[in-house]
Parts: structure tokens; sequence; C-alpha cells
């Protein structure tokens, strides 16, 4: 059964930093990617980052692109994403999941998702 559970989240001020976890485990990451998405209220759900896990290639949003970083741990059964000079329109629930490993043409989220971590960005 493959599992994923998101980590970080929080309460930051406009222009601060928050780094995001994913811990999963059930699927062979090597064949795989995970990627993150994020959903506020009233907005639909979208696709903010991911990565490969054959050959580390990434997706970033150009909502995010140059803010945001997604990486891999040495034992590649964590993913994070470190976020940077976040905005108020950054808060959401952001959520990990396992994706199609096509990454360069976006995030495809396929069966497998955590329960999400709240992110509030507010003076």
């Amino acid at each position: 059964q493959v599992k994923l559970v998101e980590s970080g989240g929080g309460f930051v001020q406009p222009g601060g930093s928050l780094r995001l976890s994913c811990s999963f485990s059930g699927f062979d990451f090597n064949y795989g990617a995970i990627g993150w998405f994020r959903q506020a209220p009233g907005r639909e759900r979208e696709g903010v980052s991911c990565i490969s896990g054959e050959d580390d290639s990434t997706y970033y949003s150009e909502s995010v692109r140059g803010r945001f970083t997604i990486s891999r741990d040495n034992t590649k059964n964590t993913v994070h994403l470190q976020m940077v000079s976040l905005k108020p329109e950054c808060s959401a629930v952001y959520y990990c999941a396992q994706t199609h490993p096509m990454v360069t043409v976006g995030c495809g989220a396929l069966d497998a998702w955590g329960r999400g971590t709240l992110v509030t960005v507010s003076p």
C-alpha cells in the first residue's frame, strides 16, 4: 500500500520561508515520481512541483518557479519542498502525491495522496 505523509506546514508572514516534507512508502521511487499540489478554498487544485526518482528531473509551476525548490533525501524516502518569499496567495493545503514519471511535462497525480499540511501566509 502506497502511503504519503506531509509535514512542515504552519503560519508564516509574507516574505517568510517554510520547508515541507513528504515521507512515503510502498513504492519504488527509483521508477516513479512525487509531486506537491495545493488547494485553497474556492480554488482548483494546482500542481506546484514534482521530482522524478529515476533521473531527478523536476517541474515547477510558473507561479512558484524561482522561489520554491523540490529535493529528495539520500534515503529516497522523503521529498522536501523549500518555499521562500512566500505570498498570501500561497496559502493553501499542500498535498504530496505519487505522480507519473514524465515529470518534465507537469505533475500528473496518480491514485495515492497524503492528507495534506496547511500553509498560512498572513501578516
